[in-house]
């Protein structure tokens, strides 16, 4: 039985386990074998383990200090599998971005001078930058806030996430195939896509195209689902993410669909009227409908909306201010592009919450024979 020191953190509408690198590497165990044991990822109820049995509470994060100037920290995303022994190290995850810097907070790993402080980070399974910025009343780590999210009904202390020149971040190009619109192939006939890589790959197709509108329950989205995730494999090929022989990713790209506003209610029942946004959004997440919208979705969706030919440019487009308000089964999520310098793509701001649940040590059952 190993033991690994670990706090759970619930950043916007994902819970992270976020364990420090140096305590992971002292287990002498492959992370993989570690995290698989730790959430009991075989069972799909992971009865036996830490992992919340759902794509948005099987996750993790490992952390060390960044020795590159002005860098804080760098993280490792690890996306555990429910019902699947097998750990996905190809994503990042905004969500869990937003736990991090509220992490690197309270374990010093960044100095706190004034009333807000700004955590610097670089995502190392994509190398993307993201700042998360956090009022540090009194010079002192906060524990509680009064910052609510879509999707999540406690409220957090507040965090503004920032993602710095987000295009290309996984395959070099906003545009992996330099087109705005591409055609992939279902059973039925061809369907048009728009693959875009921006905070993370993402492959958006017009909610008209499978008989729906966008707006969507998540009980009426899972309808299509099984059809979307059998086009993610089509899309990681054209979008280079994958050769032919690779193993199937169930995390990468994001898929999704995109359809005009239209008065829906969220999962709380509340409704938001057509006039509330501007971009209907339904997103899978691993096997299942998200809940609201990964961060790393939202990024790209607002970099697809602020590009003219692609289908979310063809449904909303982008307010003058770079504003994009997106109507997720959560509710509404607001995004905003500010403009990159020296050629920099948009740094693309969201405003989210974070609270710290946990630290606890974990009695991890690694077998022998599977920690060598």
């Amino acid at each position: 039985m190993l033991r690994l020191q670990g706090e759970m953190i619930r950043g916007g509408t994902s819970k992270c386990w976020i364990f420090a690198h140096h305590d992971v590497v002292a287990t002498g165990v492959n992370i993989d074998t570690l995290l698989l044991a730790a959430f009991n990822a075989a069972d799909p109820r992971q009865i036996d383990g830490v992992g919340g049995a759902s794509s948005t509470t099987s996750k993790a994060a490992i952390v060390e200090a960044s020795s590159e100037p002005g860098v804080d920290l760098e993280y490792a995303f690890a996306q555990v599998g429910v019902g699947d022994d097998r750990v996905e190290w190809t994503s990042n995850c905004g969500n869990c971005a937003t736990a991090v810097a509220l992490y690197a907070i309270h374990r010093g790993l960044v100095s706190i001078t004034s009333d807000t402080t700004t955590v610097h980070m670089i995502n190392v399974n994509t190398g993307a930058r993201l700042t998360g910025t956090i009022p540090t009343p009194d010079l002192v780590p906060p524990d509680e806030g009064t910052a609510a999210v879509p999707g999540a009904s406690a409220l957090g202390v507040p965090v503004l996430l920032g993602f710095q020149d987000p295009a290309g971040s996984t395959t070099g190009r906003a545009l992996p195939t330099g087109r705005p619109l591409d055609t992939l192939i279902r059973p039925d006939g061809p369907v048009e896509a728009s693959l875009v890589d921006a905070g993370a790959p993402v492959a958006l197709f017009d909610a008209k195209a499978f008989g729906l509108g966008g707006n969507e329950s998540v009980a009426e989205f899972a309808a299509v689902v099984p059809a979307l995730t059998a086009l993610r494999r089509q899309a990681a090929l054209a979008m280079g993410l994958a050769g032919q022989d690779d193993p199937v990713s169930h995390a990468v790209p994001k898929v999704g669909i995109v359809g005009r506003p239209a008065s829906f209610r969220t999962t709380q029942g509340v409704l938001v009227g057509q006039d509330e946004y501007d971009l209907s959004i339904r997103m899978v997440s691993m096997h299942a409908p998200h809940p609201a919208i990964g961060l790393t979705s939202a990024i790209a969706v607002a970099t697809a909306a602020a590009t003219p030919g692609t289908l979310a440019h063809r449904v909303a487009g982008q307010a003058a201010d770079g504003t994009l308000r997106l109507g997720t089964p959560a509710g509404v999520v607001t995004t905003r592009a500010v403009p990159g310098s020296d050629g920099a793509s948009p740094t693309v701001l969201l405003h989210r919450a974070a609270r710290r649940i946990a630290q606890a040590e974990l009695l991890v059952p690694v077998p022998e024979e599977r920690s060598r």
